[in-house]
């Protein structure tokens, strides 16, 4: 099979605007999406408000979308943003928590412009020659890699931990060095999942009865940032669950009690610093299950899909823009702008 080259898609990889995002004092939304609704969404938020933006697709999303179909909706989003009057967007088309180099390896020759190899959970020698092995096959076609020190707890697909691990920041010269990542995924206290903190992590609000999730280690951040000064830092697990989507879904026939995030405060103080990409998954999976579920139960007799996902629609490009905005800092940050 013929290698599919990412820039006749319109595509572009990270390397570029990482530097920007690093040197800027801001962050790159890295959005997942798994429907048209999230991709549609992703895209008139992110060409609206004239900002880069990672189409993120885990392996479970590939393999319920088709890897044949991906390709095409990639080239697609591009031509949507200069529909909607974004004459020079900049989109890439990332994998996400890739498990393994024949997935990555395929994802590279199927027009992906930036691949996640994720060997966090292997001996750390082990993680490095994966992660080696994973540059120097994406390199050859200028496609970027990002690798994963430390684990996340919590569940997302197929990738899921019972316990946290922080990121060793004695370890991250050596890692990058060796491996040759472009951009290294840390953990400093983020999780996968609408359920980021156990109750027992958490103190919760005399007023409103909501839990208050422990702060993130910017301390071993600090670290990391001494050892590796500039190089481009990605937190995953980094949804803030918004809790009127939750509310709206707990309204109307949903059970999602004590759903906690990341404070937004937190990740616009870790924009700021050498982090220059932001994982947000879980927030979108909320957006479209309240306006679906409120949509239905206003409208028991709907049963047009175009009705109700329309509606969910909506909340997330709501939700997207609001990240891009009050959050991530990244509007406005095309390379250009004209």
């Amino acid at each position: 099979m013929a290698i599919v080259d990412y820039k006749k898609l319109g595509l572009v990889n990270t390397r570029e605007m990482f530097k920007r995002a690093v040197n800027g004092g801001w962050a790159v939304p890295a959005f997942n999406f798994n429907n048209l609704e999230q991709l549609q969404a992703i895209i008139k938020a992110s060409a609206t408000l004239k900002s880069p933006v990672i189409l993120q697709v885990s392996k479970g999303a590939r393999q319920y979308a088709d890897p044949v179909l991906l390709r095409y909706l990639g080239a697609g989003a591009v031509a949507y943003a200069k529909e909607l009057g974004c004459n020079h967007p900049e989109v890439v088309l990332h994998l996400d928590h890739g498990d393994s180099f024949e997935l990555c390896k395929s994802c590279v020759d199927n027009g992906f412009s930036s691949v996640m190899i994720d060997g966090s959970s292997l001996p750390y020698e082990e993680n490095i020659a994966l992660t080696k092995k994973v540059v120097d096959y994406a390199h050859q076609y200028g496609v970027t890699v990002e690798g994963e020190l430390g684990v996340l707890a919590g569940v997302e697909d197929e990738v899921s931990a019972e316990e946290s691990h922080y990121t060793r920041p004695e370890e991250v010269i050596d890692f990058s060095k060796r491996s040759g990542v472009d951009s290294l995924a840390i953990s400093i206290g983020t999780s996968h999942g609408a359920y980021k903190f156990k109750p027992e992590q958490c103190t919760r609000d005399p007023k409103t009865g909501r839990l208050i999730p422990p702060p993130l280690a910017f301390d071993v951040l600090a670290e990391i940032e001494k050892k590796l000064p500039g190089f481009p830092i990605v937190l995953h697990g980094s949804s803030s669950v918004p809790q009127k989507y939750v509310d709206i879904i707990n309204q109307y026939g949903g059970n999602l009690p004590d759903a906690v995030g990341i404070p937004e405060e937190q990740l616009r103080k870790a924009a700021k610093s050498a982090v220059c990409k932001i994982n947000i998954d879980s927030d979108s999976r909320l957006a479209f299950t309240a306006g679906v579920r409120e949509t239905l139960a206003k409208h028991p007799e709907y049963f047009d899909p175009r009705k109700y996902c329309g509606s969910a629609r909506d909340y997330m490009t709501e939700m997207y823009q609001y990240k891009i905005t009050d959050v991530l800092g990244s509007d406005n940050k095309l390379a250009n702008l004209d």
